[in-house]
């Protein structure tokens, strides 16, 4: 017996040391396996089948007292994206996505929300300057049947906005099922300049979003190693899979929107033609700029002019991240994947366009010279200088009519962003030197990589609520989700920070 227990014990003991042995191998062949697919890309398989949808321009009513009124109805719905597959959607007075709001500077308006939905959600109106209890953050909650009808003046200059859900833990969630839509602001500088300004003609909305899915059902799985949060396969823009727009204009003008929850664009044309950039975030910048490529993470937006020949088409295409990442992060965080997302096909005869005017608007937003204070906001997924979001906290209170700097430093491993509610800004510095073409006009959005530092400069208008909190957050979604936000109030001089309210509906 003693004889044949010991070569059975020999045979186990050396099965042991090779499963042990071949542990570590089968770990980095299947990372490996999974870093060699991680990568997408539709370029060069693209067939643009489809045409662009445009969303329609919100009615609205004007009252006796002069307010404009639009109505947005948060509602579930069905789509087709696929031939013969039904997609179940969530959108704003449809199935998916929402009208566009447009209003002048100077006019008083209304927006009433009504909530479906069987969840609580919000409506945050993105880059807009408003009183904080009508910022439709965390606090602004909405419950499933009941109505919410912030109103305010709108006192900004013209600028391309949007509007999204910000329900604190489930902002990715409730955007990513389709509730989104633009909100252009116009004035009296953008009416008069000859940009394209024909609505859906020469002047084209652009709402950008990856997409993956799971049969008929959209998928929102965060793949392996994604720490950004959800990426998907493929885009989409205005709803529409792979889509295409027959243009009439020498100049057409695109306001570009990474309604993504997660990707950063880097948008190029296939043919690599240079285009004009004619507004950041916020609004117009002080004199077109001549780029070839343009990087947008969420929430930003831009406004580019680009000339087309008749005849011709080309494809408006995401292209490689160009953002110093290491290779796991890179290719991690979607920086490798490359995407056709739009083919513009100009007809055989344009109408003619001015050429762009060399002047587009004076600078808005502060020097940073009269900043009476300076913060620092360290970015990292646990928190922004390490506090995970609290709803009952406010974290600092800033005086009425004072300017600050923020200095935002992502002291992380991953990409993060940066969006401050209520205030337009101004990018002093990138990494101590002056900021790229596209980081010069007014912003409320600003992208970090790893390792990276920018300087902010914003006045505070008011108006002052101790008890009524903005917030400012990493814009990518799931990590806003996580944690990655803080809130500040407004007061008046000699006025300390009160009370958030208590939130309901959720």
């Amino acid at each position: 017996m003693l004889s044949d227990f010991r070569p059975r014990k020999r045979r186990w003991l050396l099965i042991v040391v090779v499963c042990v042995a071949a542990l570590p191998v089968l770990v980095v062949g299947g990372v490996a396996w999974v870093y060699a697919r991680a990568d997408v890309s539709t370029v060069g398989k693209t067939e643009f089948r489809n045409e662009l949808a445009i969303p329609p321009l919100a009615p609205s009513r004007v009252g006796a007292d002069g307010t404009r009124t639009f109505e947005l109805d948060m509602r579930a719905g069905r789509r087709e994206f696929q031939p013969g597959r039904t997609t179940e959607t969530w959108g704003f007075n449809g199935d998916y996505l929402g009208p566009t709001l447009r209003a002048r500077r100077g006019e008083n308006v209304a927006v009433t929300v009504r909530n479906t939905l069987p969840e609580a959600s919000t409506v945050h109106w993105h880059g807009m300057h408003l009183p904080a209890a009508m910022d439709g953050g965390p606090h602004q909650m909405v419950a499933p049947g009941a109505a919410w009808t912030p109103q305010w003046t709108i006192d900004q200059p013209a600028a391309t906005l949007w509007y999204h859900p910000h329900p604190h833990g489930a902002t990715e969630t409730h955007v990513r099922r389709g509730l989104a839509g633009m909100f252009l602001l116009d004035d009296e500088v953008s009416t008069a300049l000859p940009l394209p300004s024909d609505y859906g003609v020469n002047d084209l909305p652009l709402i950008v979003q990856d997409v993956r899915f799971d049969g008929a059902a959209f998928d929102s799985a965060h793949a392996m190693f994604r720490d950004v949060g959800f990426l998907g396969d493929r885009t989409m823009v205005n709803g529409t899979l792979a889509p295409y727009r027959d243009v009439g204009d020498e100049l057409v003008r695109l306001r570009l929107l990474n309604a993504s929850t997660a990707r950063i664009y880097t948008f190029v044309f296939a043919d690599g033609r240079p285009f004009s950039l004619v507004a950041t975030d916020s609004g117009l910048i002080e004199r077109p700029s001549t780029v070839d490529r343009l990087r947008l993470s969420p929430g930003e937006r831009a406004e580019i002019v680009v000339r087309m020949r008749p005849g011709e088409r080309t494809v408006l295409r995401g292209g490689e991240l160009d953002a110093g990442l290491d290779f796991w992060t890179q290719r991690f965080s979607g920086g490798d994947d490359t995407f056709d997302i739009l083919e513009l096909r100009a007809a055989s005869t344009l109408r003619p366009a001015p050429e762009l005017p060399a002047i587009l608007a004076s600078p808005t937003t502060p020097d940073g010279g009269d900043s009476v204070l300076e913060r620092h906001f360290d970015l990292n997924l646990a928190g922004i200088n390490g506090r995970p979001m609290a709803m009952d906290r406010i974290d600092f209170a800033v005086t009425r009519g004072t300017a600050e700097t923020w200095v935002v430093r992502n002291n992380d491993g991953m990409p993060h962003n940066f969006h401050i509610h209520d205030v337009r800004f101004r990018v002093l510095a990138v990494d101590d030197e002056p900021p790229p073409p596209a980081l010069t006009g007014p912003k409320d959005t600003v992208f970090l990589p790893p390792n990276s530092t920018v300087r902010l400069a914003m006045r505070f208008d008011g108006p002052a609520d101790p008890d009524a909190p903005y917030m400012y957050h990493c814009h990518l979604l799931w990590h806003e989700d996580l944690g990655m936000m803080g809130q500040f109030v407004v007061v008046n001089p000699g006025q300390a920070a009160g009370t958030p309210p208590v939130r309901h509906g959720h």
